[in-house]
């Protein structure tokens, strides 16, 4: 118990042991010194309660006055009332999510787990001590939820951030409670970490046969290209820029388009054909079929400026963006009668975000051929 520990030069003289080397701060509140047998010591806190002791383990420090303050903290959050226990942030979001059963019911329970069990539970976050959360942390941990794909264009991050924004308010909602309970002493590791803003829902326009003629003649020619490809194929920016020559079967109609959700064979119209058909001509098997002025593959950064200024030119809305394509082109299968599933397996998604995003049309479709039919 008389060991100098609050010198490097003591604590270098200990013999390794497990059983800590104590220094009394004051009375019935010590700080422990454990020497090992290979790297850093580490610090333990001792305080006396009635009859009896609680501990806590402070990890690894430079030198004594870092422990000793460690330790002084963790005093001060038991004088306050904090539980001190050692729970992950995984912990506190299950105590959430049975929060949440109880006062709001299964749905939201239900919700809310679903979300931790995708982005906390087994993710790094989840492994974190609430007690040593950081900002840095939970801000790492909201930007990798954000669309970085090749695929991916100003919609998809516009979509990303707005899924992140409502799984950081479950998130934040778990560790307010954690706080309220005293589970935790400052909400500092995610007080200020806010929502991204002006991400909310982007309406989902579909352009007019006018404004898609006065956009391709707003575009330079490059750009025109591009554009009604997407229109004739409803396929992402980024698939139709990594199309190439030899992606293209002239005889048979089809194109091999690769993107987010694998490589796929489309049927293309006639139009389409007959559009590709144009821009292969004497292309080599490798060359992309559409590139931009320089005759270089289409990048993202490539094409933003020069179709916002062609998004001005033609006088259309100014939010319009290059994903206003893609939804006008699968609205037009849909509205043209055809079914769910292949227009799901032509635009590369998935059966249920096609009913879930284009359902109202398929019920103006379907009514449009019943009041066809004469039954009575």
């Amino acid at each position: 118990m008389g060991a100098k520990i609050d010198s490097k030069t003591g604590r270098a003289k200990l013999e390794p042991r497990r059983e800590p080397y104590w220094s009394r701060i004051e009375e019935g509140f010590f700080l422990g010194y454990r020497k090992l047998e290979q790297g850093e010591g580490t610090w333990i806190a001792r305080l006396r309660d009635g009859k009896k002791q609680k501990y806590q383990a402070l990890g690894t420090f430079a030198d004594y006055d870092e422990a000793a303050n460690a330790a002084r903290d963790w005093r001060k959050q038991i004088d306050q009332g904090v539980a001190c226990v050692d729970l992950t942030v995984a912990d506190v979001c299950r105590e959430y999510v049975k929060h949440l059963k109880t006062e709001k019911g299964a749905d939201s329970s239900a919700d809310a787990e679903g979300r931790f069990a995708r982005l906390i539970y087994e993710a790094t976050i989840g492994k974190i001590l609430l007690a040593k959360l950081k900002t840095t942390d939970v801000r790492a941990w909201l930007n990798k939820q954000l669309a970085t794909d090749e695929d991916d264009d100003d919609e998809d991050l516009r979509k990303s951030k707005d899924s992140a924004n409502r799984n950081l308010a479950s998130f934040k909602a778990a560790l307010n409670l954690a706080l309220k309970d005293r589970l935790v002493a400052t909400d500092a590791g995610w007080k200020t970490i806010t929502p991204f803003k002006g991400v909310g829902r982007r309406r989902e326009r579909m352009l007019s046969p006018q404004d898609r003629t006065a956009l391709l003649e707003a575009c330079p020619d490059d750009l025109q290209a591009l554009v009604k490809g997407l229109l004739l194929t409803a396929a992402r920016p980024g698939e139709l820029a990594r199309a190439a020559v030899a992606d293209f079967d002239k005889k048979h109609g089809t194109m091999i388009l690769d993107g987010k959700t694998g490589r796929r064979i489309v049927t293309l119209s006639t139009a389409a054909r007959t559009f590709m058909a144009e821009h292969c001509k004497d292309k080599l098997p490798n060359a992309y079929i559409l590139t931009n002025e320089f005759g270089q593959q289409w990048k993202k950064d490539d094409w933003k400026k020069p179709f916002k200024e062609a998004v001005t030119k033609a006088k259309l809305a100014p939010d319009t963006v290059m994903y206003h394509l893609r939804h006008t082109a699968i609205s037009e299968l849909i509205l043209g009668g055809m079914q769910t599933s292949l227009v799901a397996m032509l635009a590369g998604t998935s059966t249920a975000m096609i009913d879930k995003h284009y359902g109202h049309l398929q019920h103006d479709q379907t009514r449009r051929m019943l009041d066809g039919v004469a039954i009575i």
